[in-house]
C-alpha cells in the first residue's frame, strides 16, 4: 500500500494549539461541551483526514497561503492516530461529566491539552511517538 501524501507539519500543529487553548478556556469557565465538541472535532481530522477537521481545513485555505512553503513535509499517520488518541481520551471525558464525574472529566481533558499544547508549542507529538514506536514494532509482509 502506498504511504499517503505528505502534509504540512504546522496544520497539525495549528490545530493542536487551538485544541489546546479551547480545552483550557473551557476549565477555567466551566463549559463542558468543548470537551465533546473538540472529540468530535478531532474524529473528524483522525477518522477522515485534514480535509474534513475544521481547523486544519481553516489553516489550509486562510494560513498556509500567507506562509513560505514549509522546510519538510510530513507523513500524515502519526498526527492522525494521535488525535485518534485524543478523540479517546475526550470521549472517556464526556462519559466521565455525563457520569457525574467532572474531576475525571476535567482530568482526560487537560491532559490532552496539555500534550496539544507541547506539540503546538514545540513539535513534539507524543501521540506521533508512540505511534512510530508502535509501527517499528508491526511485522512486515515479506
Amino acid at each position: 500500500m502506498p504511504a499517503p501524501a505528505p502534509i504540512d507539519p504546522r496544520g497539525p500543529r495549528f490545530n493542536q494549539a487551538v485544541l489546546s487553548v479551547a480545552l483550557l478556556t473551557g476549565f477555567l469557565v466551566d463549559w463542558r461541551p468543548v470537551v465533546p465538541l473538540f472529540a468530535l472535532v478531532l474524529l473528524a481530522g483522525a477518522a477522515l483526514g485534514p480535509k474534513y477537521g475544521p481547523f486544519l481545513v481553516f489553516y489550509a485555505k486562510v494560513i498556509r497561503p500567507r506562509l513560505a512553503p514549509p522546510a519538510e513535509m510530513e507523513d500524515p499517520r502519526p498526527p492522525r492516530f494521535a488525535a485518534a488518541v485524543g478523540v479517546v481520551f475526550l470521549t472517556a471525558g464526556a462519559l466521565a461529566f455525563a457520569a457525574g464525574h467532572a474531576g475525571l472529566g476535567w482530568a482526560l481533558a487537560l491532559m490532552v491539552a496539555a500534550l496539544a499544547g507541547l506539540s503546538a508549542a514545540t513539535g513534539i507529538c507524543v501521540g506521533c511517538e508512540i505511534y512510530l514506536v508502535l509501527a517499528r514494532r508491526r511485522p512486515v509482509a515479506g
